[in-house]
């Protein structure tokens, strides 16, 4: 590596300290829990309904979007559906952990 690589390295690493110095920690307002699982339930939710619909307009020859294009979006539907299946599984396993700890 050059004197000249090093030294742009070096800005970028100091850029990059100085950008992430500036990003606070705190959240800006604090979040509901509740609020934060229904709002990803949600988005789980229409991304299966828009992947339903791509599919079925696909089948019926009304849109443009081609085949691979259906598959993506029928695949990143089922995808974010067993990551929230997976998470709620995590949930349940931790309320079984606190119902059983003794008191």
């Amino acid at each position: 590596m050059s004197t000249m690589d090093i030294n742009q390295v070096l800005a970028q690493m100091r850029i990059s300290r100085d950008q992430a110095r500036s990003i606070s920690l705190e959240p800006a307002s604090p979040v509901d829990f509740a609020t934060l699982l229904k709002d990803s339930v949600d988005k789980v939710n229409d991304t299966q309904q828009q992947a339903s619909k791509l599919a079925q307009t696909f089948e019926s020859g009304e849109t443009d979007a081609s085949l691979a294009e259906v598959m993506i979006s029928l695949q990143k539907a089922s995808v974010s559906f067993q990551a929230m299946v997976q998470v709620r599984n995590k949930l349940v396993d931790a309320y079984k952990d606190v119902m059983n700890m003794p008191m």
